[in-house]
């Protein structure tokens, strides 16, 4: 006989004493915990350029706010992940949690930075669930092969609206105006 697993709730999730040391994040995927390991310096500088990027870009033009991780991002009652960068746009400011300094809800704009230890998540359940609760646009930047994958919510699904590489120009929809070259991005 299998042993049954509980699925954890948001709340449950929260309420998780982590033993002290413990320098690993912990991120609640269709109701399991999921342990992530710290990332790595490449890992940071590519989640670090996009975020300066989207950050002062939005800011100077007055369009939202950028984030990056570790930032709770609860997308229903079984789903709180930590997005590499997250957008919300100004108009969507009612999922910002002031009291527990949260994200409550689906941000406007996704970008998860691939490695070895997330990849799995990122383009599985974790892309199936962005989806489910309404992302409107989800990155998944491969800094082994230097692409930026870009994914648009259309019809109620991720559609693949574009594949840059080192050499071109990333472009968001949702960030209206916002571009980058993807060079830069994973710029040392």
């Amino acid at each position: 006989m299998e042993a049954i697993t509980k699925k954890l709730t948001y709340q449950e999730f929260k309420e998780l004493d982590f033993p002290e040391g413990d320098n690993a994040w912990y991120e609640l995927i269709s109701g399991q915990l999921e342990r992530k390991q710290s990332p790595t310096l490449d890992h940071q500088n590519i989640a670090d350029n996009i975020l300066i990027a989207l950050k002062t870009y939005a800011r100077k033009n007055k369009l939202g706010k950028a984030y990056s991780a570790p930032l709770d991002t609860v997308l229903d009652d079984g789903n709180a992940y930590h997005p590499d960068v997250l957008f919300v746009s100004k108009d969507r400011y009612h999922i910002l949690d002031d009291k527990e300094r949260i994200v409550l809800g689906a941000p406007d704009l996704v970008v998860e930075v691939l490695s070895k230890s997330t990849a799995f998540y990122d383009r599985g359940d974790k892309k199936d669930i962005y989806e489910k609760c309404g992302v409107r646009e989800y990155w998944l930047v491969d800094q082994k092969y230097k692409t930026v994958e870009i994914y648009t919510y259309q019809d109620q699904r991720f559609k693949l609206r574009e594949m840059v590489d080192e050499n071109g120009e990333v472009k968001s929809t949702v960030v209206v105006g916002f571009k980058m070259q993807a060079s830069e991005i994973f710029e040392e």
